[in-house]
């Protein structure tokens, strides 16, 4: 299942219908979700230690008012401790807000107590699960300081707190391919948002990207000079191509892709036309 309660996609087309968008917040990203975003798309925001929290939780607050399905992500990083998570779990409620999503956060050194995402994890489970969707992240690539085999087991000790994944951003349809092999063969049965980057310029992906915790897709570039090169030119990276590269382990039940987690790099308008140029393909 999905995060709302829909069973995974069998075609491209419905994997389309249930995107997500991620933007960033910044002072003109609630104008242009409002002006470009369709109702049934999901916005999650993204945080960072740059920003914090509150920057996250007042942009997911202002388009939940409007009408949006939101989805905070809620950095374990700057969460400083027991008392901060449940006035942000009291904020998120009073917000109809019941998705959010937890991954560990670039804050070095933390706010707080906690440095990884299964501590808040856990303590919102103890907090009696106030929401009924809770995200936690998965790695198709290799982690630059941890190994492959911990990011796995801390997706199987994450699992019983979560309700789904959402990928990190690759660029590489075949390390897609056999990392979500790899997490099934290890019974990870969540459902998973595939993260791809969305029709964004190549110079704004690579000046954003290592900003918002997707360094390693950026360092992935580096060591295939190939790929760089068709980024770099002009109409060089089209994230259908990589979507249909990916071929059917998208859209097999096995696999339980339940939709696209589309990395916006708020180029947020054109990501939209994208989208509805793909569906409206034959």
């Amino acid at each position: 299942m999905d995060t709302n309660g829909k069973h995974g996609s069998g075609s491209l087309a419905e994997l389309l219908r249930l995107v997500r968008y991620e933007v960033i917040p910044m002072a003109a990203t609630e104008d242009e979700v409002l002006e470009f975003v369709p109702k049934d798309v999901t916005v999650t925001v993204t945080a960072s230690p740059t920003k914090g929290l509150d920057a996250t939780l007042g942009l997911a607050e202002r388009l939940a008012a409007r009408g949006f399905r939101v989805v905070p992500h809620i950095a374990a990083r700057l969460v400083v401790d027991e008392v901060y998570l449940k006035e942000i779990v009291d904020r998120l409620q009073a917000a109809g807000i019941d998705d959010i999503f937890v991954p560990a956060g670039d804050a070095n050194p933390p706010a707080g107590k906690y440095d990884a995402a299964l501590p808040v994890l856990a303590e919102l489970s103890e907090l009696g699960r106030p929401f009924s969707h809770v995200g936690i992240t998965g790695y198709p690539e290799s982690h630059a300081t941890i190994d492959d085999d911990v990011l796995i087991q801390a997706m199987w000790d994450k699992r019983a707190h979560a309700t789904y994944i959402v990928s990190n951003l690759c660029f590489d349809a075949k390390v897609l391919q056999a990392w979500i092999a790899r997490v099934r063969r290890r019974h990870v049965r969540l459902p998973i948002q595939l993260g791809i980057a969305g029709p964004v310029e190549t110079t704004k992906l690579l000046s954003v990207a290592s900003k918002i915790g997707v360094g390693q897709s950026v360092r992935f570039l580096g060591a295939h000079p190939w790929w760089f090169l068709q980024l770099a030119r002009p109409g060089g990276y089209a994230p259908e191509r990589l979507l249909r590269q990916t071929g059917e382990v998208l859209t097999t039940p096995e696999s339980g892709v339940a939709g696209l987690h589309v990395f916006t790099f708020n180029q947020i308008a054109a990501t939209e036309r994208w989208r509805q140029r793909l569906l409206g393909m034959p």
